[in-house]
C-alpha cells in the first residue's frame, strides 16, 4: 500500500520534526532552565561604579567645585572610594530536589517510555500487513473451494433487534452454498424479536431454525451454548443480529479451511457508516487495521483473541473445549485465547469485497459502554489466567500485553496533557519535560498513517474521502482517545463492584444504508 508505507510515514517524520522544533525551540527563546542556578546580576553599587570614570593617580588633593583645595584625608576617603567597590552579594545557588521531586521525574520518565513502547509497538502492529506486497496479498482469500462441500450451522443470537433481525436473516438465506442452516437464538421475554425470527423462518423454511434461550440472566455466551448442541453442520458460524453478509462468504471460508487445514477461520468484518458522527470515522479505521493487519499478526504468533462474528470453528473442536465461557463479557476474546492454548490452527482472510459490514455505535453513550463491556471483558481474561498454559513465554509475553492493551493506550492518550502541563506549568527538568513527550512521536506516526489509510479505505469501498473528512480523522484523534480511556476507568470500576451484567449495544442499520458496491461501480 504505498499511500501507507511512503506518504503515510514521510508525514509523519514531518510532524514529528515539527513538534521536536516546538519543544526545544520553545525552551531555547524562553531562555529558562530549571536545572542550573540563573546568571550573576551586578549590584547597583557596582554598576555606578563600573559606569563612573577612573580618577588619574596623583599626588595632590582633589580640587572642589569651588576651587577650592580639599584636605588631604577626604582626598585620600573619596580615591579609595573610587579603587575599591562595593563587593557584589554572591549568586543565590540553585536549590537541590527533593526526594518528592526525584519520585516524581523517575515517574514520569519511566511511564513515559514505557508509553512509547505502547505507541511504537501498536504502531508496528498496524503496519504487520504492509511489510511486504506479498504479506499484503497473502491476508485475502485466494480461491474458492474446488473439493466437496462442506456443511455450516450459523448462530444468530438475537436480543430487542426486531428493528434489524429480518434484513439480516434474509441476507444469510441467500447465501452462495448449498449446505447450511441458520440458527436465531431468541430470549424466551422477547417476543417482539421472536416474532420477527418466526417470520423469517417461514420464509426460509429449509434453512431457517428458531432456538428459544431460557437463561436467566441472558448474554451472547449463554446463547451460543444454548444453541451449541443442535448444530448439524461441521463448522460452526457466529454473526450478529446487524450483519450484511456477502452470499459469496462460505465458498470462500470453505476453500479457506482446505487449504490452510485450520481449525478456525476468522473473516474480516467492517464498519462502514463513516459519516454518521465525528467518531464513526475513527471506529471504522480501527475496524479496518484491526481485521486487516492485527489479526494477521496474532495468527502467525499462535495466540489470537477472536472476533465475535464472522468466525467459523470447527464444530467437534467448540463442543471438546466446553463451547463458550457462560459469564465473560468477551467470549470472543475468551475462546479465542483457550483456542490457542490447545495449539489450534487459526486462518484470518480480509477481502474488502466479502467483508461483513457492520455499523458504529449510535451514540457516545453506547460507544462508552461497548467498549466498557469490552474490556471489562480483557480484564476477566486475564484474571481467568488461561493465557499461562500458552507454550512458550513469548507468546505468554503477547498475551499479557494484549490483554492490557486497553488500557495502556488509554493512558497513552491521557499523558499527552500530562506533558503538556510539565512543559508550560510545572518546574520540571528540561530532558524529564522532553521525555513525557516521547510518546507523541509514535503517536503522530500513526495519526499520519492513518490519514493515509483512510484514502485506501475510501478506494476499496468505493467511498468518496474528502479534506473534511481527513481534518476530522486528525482533530477526532485526542477527544476520541479520551472516550476510550472513559470506558477503560469504568470497566475497572464495574469489574471491581462485581457488575457483571450485559450492556447492550442498539442498532439502526445505519450500514444498510451505505451502498458502496454502486457508488463505486458509477
Amino acid at each position: 500500500m504505498p499511500r501507507i508505507t511512503r506518504g503515510g510515514v514521510a508525514l509523519g517524520v514531518a510532524l514529528v520534526f515539527f513538534a521536536a522544533l516546538l519543544v526545544f525551540g520553545g525552551r531555547l527563546l524562553g531562555g529558562e532552565s530549571h536545572s542550573g542556578a540563573p546568571p550573576s546580576v551586578p549590584s547597583a553599587d557596582t554598576a555606578d561604579v563600573a559606569a563612573a570614570p577612573q580618577a588619574p593617580a596623583t599626588d595632590t588633593a582633589a580640587v572642589g567645585s569651588s576651587g577650592g583645595e580639599l584636605p588631604q584625608a577626604q582626598g585620600v576617603q573619596a580615591a579609595s572610594a573610587l579603587e575599591a567597590p562595593t563587593a557584589p552579594p554572591p549568586a543565590p545557588r540553585a536549590e537541590s530536589p527533593g526526594w518528592p521531586q526525584i519520585v516524581l521525574y523517575a515517574l514520569l520518565s519511566v511511564i513515559s517510555v514505557l508509553l512509547f513502547v505502547v505507541a511504537a509497538t501498536t504502531l508496528w502492529w498496524m503496519l504487520h500487513a504492509w511489510r511486504s506486497p506479498e504479506a499484503l496479498a497473502a491476508t485475502g482469500f485466494r480461491r474458492r473451494s474446488a473439493g466437496r462441500p462442506r456443511s455450516f450451522s450459523l448462530l444468530l443470537p438475537a436480543r430487542h433487534e426486531q428493528d434489524v433481525l429480518g434484513d439480516t436473516i434474509d441476507a444469510l438465506a441467500r447465501l452462495d452454498h448449498p449446505l447450511y442452516e441458520v440458527i436465531v437464538i431468541i430470549g424466551h421475554d422477547d417476543p417482539e424479536t421472536e416474532q420477527v425470527a418466526r417470520a423469517a423462518a417461514a420464509r426460509h423454511p429449509r434453512t431457517v431454525r428458531v432456538v428459544i434461550d431460557d437463561n436467566i440472566p441472558k448474554n451472547k455466551p449463554k446463547a451460543l451454548n444454548t444453541a451449541l448442541p443442535a448444530c448439524q453442520g461441521q463448522y460452526v458460524g457466529v454473526f450478529d443480529a446487524e450483519d450484511e453478509v456477502h452470499p459469496g462468504l462460505l465458498r470462500l471460508v470453505e476453500a479457506r479451511f482446505e487449504e490452510s487445514g485450520a481449525d478456525v477461520v476468522q473473516a474480516g468484518v467492517q464498519l462502514m457508516n463513516v459519516r454518521s458522527s465525528w467518531w464513526s470515522l475513527r471506529n471504522c479505521l480501527e475496524y479496518y487495521f484491526w481485521f486487516r493487519s492485527r489479526l494477521h499478526f496474532h495468527a502467525d504468533q499462535r495466540f489470537i483473541p477472536l472476533g465475535g462474528n464472522t468466525v467459523f470453528a470447527r464444530t467437534s473442536l467448540l463442543r471438546s473445549v466446553g463451547g463458550w465461557d457462560r459469564d465473560c463479557l468477551a467470549e470472543d476474546c475468551e475462546i479465542g485465547v483457550r483456542l490457542s492454548t490447545r495449539g489450534a490452527r487459526v486462518a484470518v482472510a480480509y477481502d474488502p469485497e466479502v467483508v461483513t459490514r457492520e455499523e458504529t455505535p449510535g451514540t457516545v453513550r453506547a460507544l462508552v459502554k461497548q467498549r466498557t463491556r469490552w474490556d471489562q471483558g480483557f480484564m476477566q481474561v486475564y484474571r481467568k489466567g488461561e493465557w499461562r498454559k500458552l507454550p512458550t513465554r513469548r507468546q505468554r509475553l503477547l498475551a499479557r500485553y494484549t490483554l492490557a492493551m486497553p488500557f495502556l493506550q488509554a493512558a497513552t492518550g491521557a499523558l499527552v496533557p500530562v506533558a503538556i502541563v510539565c512543559m508550560f506549568i510545572l518546574k520540571v527538568p528540561v530532558p524529564v519535560t522532553l521525555l513525557t513527550f516521547l510518546p507523541l512521536a509514535p503517536t503522530l506516526v500513526t495519526v499520519a498513517v492513518e490519514a493515509a489509510a483512510l484514502g485506501e479505505f475510501g478506494d476499496e469501498f468505493g467511498i468518496r474521502i474528502t479534506w473534511w473528512d481527513h481534518l476530522r480523522l486528525v482533530l477526532g484523534a485526542f477527544p476520541y482517545q479520551m472516550l476510550l480511556a472513559a470506558a477503560a476507568v469504568r470497566s475497572v470500576w464495574r469489574e471491581s463492584r462485581g457488575e457483571g451484567g450485559w450492556e447492550k449495544t442498539e442498532h439502526a442499520n445505519a450500514h444498510r444504508t451505505i451502498d458502496s458496491r454502486k457508488e463505486a461501480a458509477a
